[in-house]
């Protein structure tokens, strides 16, 4: 069977353009559905056919996954990975029929995102050091984050010229490689013209592939994902918030601010870049989630 998981890479990143983190997550997910199926039948992963793969094992290996608690996100990622690549396999007459299709998804969770209110969020922007140059890069990356939502390898992918600071806008390469283009707050727009004119002069290397960046590291290189997360971290930590924040809380934030404040739905879509309209729809539960803890904290007879 692993003989078929390059071509399927394959396939998903020309014929259906995911990203490469994406098709990351479908090499891990499916590998680990093999490594499931050797240890069941004490063969090496490589020696697992085809024929192995069936309603019963895919149900054995949710059932796997629970006993180890995994959370159902994770379970209902693993599956779609496996319909994904069972497709494939139809499709390249590889196999004749679906032998999972009767497989159901692990009911869901019904988690709301975590988002950080309006004071936290400023609290969290006025923590950088803006005498520093680190401070002044890491001031606009926050901003940033919070006035256009970008998911973490969205801004980590930023050049300069993608940035219209006089229109006020970013160009963004989202998921599959789909460009949109998300406006920029004006606080965002004057972290970023201190950062440009004040910070990043002092961070440019003379590897000519770093100078495209927008935002670079102290080694003059494009700062990767795992560094956004370690210095939203710190910045956590200095205005002592007392819950977990990665940036996608601040992209949950920004969605939720947007919609608490009378945004339409498919606008923040549009924002967001969600091919789904239920994707977004989380953040119209959330709203009125924190709706009804203001009624609770603030109504006479609550």
């Amino acid at each position: 069977m692993l003989n078929y998981l390059k071509g399927f890479v394959e396939y998903m990143r020309i014929e259906k353009s995911a990203a490469g983190p994406t098709l990351i997550s479908y090499e891990t997910d499916l590998t680990q559905f093999f490594a499931f199926l050797a240890g069941k039948k004490q063969l090496p992963i490589e020696k697992i056919e085809i024929s192995s793969l069936n309603h019963y094992a895919v149900r054995e290996f949710l059932t796997h996954m629970q006993h180890q608690g995994w959370s159902r996100a994770t379970m209902a990622r693993k599956l779609a990975a496996l319909r994904s690549f069972v497709r494939y396999l139809c499709r390249e007459n590889i196999i004749e029929s679906n032998p999972i299709a009767a497989v159901s998804t692990p009911k869901q969770d019904n988690r709301l995102p975590k988002f950080l209110y309006p004071l936290e969020i400023q609290a969290l922007m006025n923590a950088p050091d803006l005498k520093t140059t680190a401070g002044k890069r890491d001031r606009a990356i926050l901003e940033t984050l919070y006035s256009s939502g970008l998911r973490v390898s969205e801004l980590v992918g930023l050049d300069l010229i993608d940035v219209d600071l006089n229109e006020r806008y970013v160009r963004v390469w989202g998921k599959g490689g789909k460009e949109r283009i998300v406006p920029l707050g004006e606080k965002a727009r004057e972290s970023l013209i201190d950062y440009l004119n004040n910070s990043r002069r002092f961070l440019v290397s003379k590897n000519q592939q770093s100078q495209a960046a927008l935002f670079l590291n102290k080694a003059g290189q494009r700062l990767s994902a795992r560094s956004v997360r370690n210095i939203l971290n710190k910045y956590v930590e200095e205005a002592a918030l007392q819950q977990k924040v990665s940036p996608h809380t601040l992209r949950h934030s920004f969605a939720t601010h947007l919609l608490g404040a009378g945004a339409d739905l498919r606008s923040v879509q549009e924002l967001l870049g969600h091919v789904k309209l239920s994707t977004t729809q989380v953040y119209t539960h959330l709203s009125r989630e924190e709706i009804k803890a203001i009624h609770t904290d603030s109504h006479p007879r609550r």
